[in-house]
């Protein structure tokens, strides 16, 4: 397998993951009486992030050899990612969810920024294709991350605004 071959099996394989924990703690807290906001544009995200992947297997020649700083950029966000999840424990997700009387996250990358998942996200929709020469790729899908995202957040902030924590997805 090539090197780019193996950088998206590699990422789909982390993405796929991702997915399978956040169900789980999704219904964990469900069960403890969390309950969901802006379901409505959750499968917009599915639908972006599936594109942008497609988007980059369609799109760079496979035989493509990565550059080494935005690769490299890239890899530090995938470690971002890991440590905002763990941040987040048992409260991470990939929907917006809130509980009622749950702890305020204010550790790791959360005591100095809010929505770390976020700026991670946008760093990496950008720099994968950068890392493949895929220009194109990474303005469309920036602009339209940006774009959902702009509402994501204003969603998320909404609903735990009465609670004054840091969202407990991204």
């Amino acid at each position: 397998m090539n090197t780019f071959l193996a950088i998206m099996a590699l990422v789909i394989a982390q993405r796929l993951l991702e997915l399978a924990h956040a169900k789980a703690n999704t219904r964990r807290l469900l069960a403890r009486g969390a309950y969901e906001v802006g379901a409505g544009h959750y499968p917009l995200f599915i639908v972006l992030h599936s594109a942008w992947l497609l988007s980059l297997l369609a799109l760079v020649p496979w035989q493509a050899e990565p550059h080494a700083v935005p690769l490299v950029g890239f890899g530090l966000l995938m470690v971002a990612r890991v440590w905002v999840i763990a941040s987040l424990g048992p409260y991470w997700t990939t929907r917006i969810l809130t509980l009622p009387g749950a702890p305020l996250v204010r550790r790791g990358p959360y005591r100095w920024l809010r929505h770390p998942n976020y700026w991670v996200v946008a760093g990496e929709i950008a720099l994968l294709p950068l890392a493949f020469d895929a220009l194109a790729v990474a303005v469309v899908f920036s602009i339209l991350n940006g774009a959902l995202l702009a509402y994501r957040i204003s969603v998320e902030e909404q609903a735990l605004s009465a609670r004054g924590s840091f969202p407990a997805s991204g």
